[in-house]
């Protein structure tokens, strides 16, 4: 039973936590008018952003000023009608992407970027550059991990990477790709790190950081995330259901906290 000294908070208090619809009214038996047009708005934006146009040159040229030089490629899908019909098409490089990377000579034993549209080119447009800003200073701090290569593919599903991956000799693949659009986030960026990539790899041999947008995990919080899971994943040999992301240890407080006295910037207690 509720203590009676204790206010009840109003239902629509709860929108000050959440981006879920709660607490929307009603007006008979319908939603009322801005709800209403609201959830059409959001539902168009989620549409806008599956069905957009991947620009591909211009991400390889934002790469490009962050020092890298990356390679397009591109799956079987040959627009994005087939790529939404056909999801296995998405899975498969196309022959000539294929040979083009063939023809790369391999850095065995590093790890090999790929960004893809996914099923949201909105989300790579808006994240994928200043994500990999925050991303490659940490791969390059301490004992460095090489990159051996950064491709930009087309029409991608997520397993695209692997086949990518094996190709260019990669020990790991960290995949950053457009995930599902949601009405509340149409612009979600999602990394998912394979180690060992190879074609038939399984969605519980990889690791998956999602939600990364302006509402979501930020580009620090995601690049300090996929940096601990690619060197451990690399240090223990294995990423997926038997990696647990254990990152938030390294975490830095956020401003505006303090921490207690005797505990060090990772919450733990100090043996000083």
């Amino acid at each position: 039973m509720r203590d009676p000294a204790v206010p009840a908070r109003a239902t629509r208090d709860l929108r000050s936590f959440t981006p879920a619809r709660v607490a929307l009214g009603r007006s008979g038996a319908s939603l009322p008018t801005k709800p209403l047009l609201d959830f059409t708005l959001d539902h168009a934006r989620a549409r806008d952003a599956v069905h957009a146009a991947f620009d591909a040159a211009r991400l390889v040229i934002q790469l490009g000023e962050l020092g890298l030089s990356p390679t397009a490629a591109g799956s079987r899908a040959v627009d994005r009608r087939d790529y939404l019909r056909r999801p296995d098409l998405g899975r498969q490089l196309d022959a000539s992407s294929a040979e083009a990377l063939a023809r790369i000579v391999p850095e065995p034993g590093r790890l090999a970027i790929v960004i893809g549209d996914g099923l949201s080119p909105t989300a790579v447009h808006a994240h994928a550059a200043a994500l990999m800003t925050s991303l490659l200073p940490r791969l390059a701090a301490g004992d460095a991990v090489a990159i051996g290569h950064v491709v930009v593919a087309s029409g991608a599903r997520v397993a695209l990477g692997d086949e990518i991956g094996a190709i260019l000799g990669a020990r790991m693949v960290v995949m950053l790709i457009g995930e599902r659009p949601g009405l509340s986030a149409p612009d979600s960026l999602g990394a998912y790190l394979t180690f060992a990539p190879r074609r038939g790899r399984t969605d519980a041999e990889r690791n998956c950081v999602s939600n990364i947008h302006h509402t979501g995990l930020s580009y620090d919080e995601a690049a300090l995330k996929i940096d601990w899971l690619v060197r451990e994943g690399l240090a223990r040999q294995v990423t997926g259901v038997t990696l647990k992301d254990e990152s938030a240890d390294r975490a830095p407080p956020r401003i505006g906290t303090t921490l207690p006295a005797g505990t060090d910037s990772g919450g733990k207690m100090s043996s000083s």
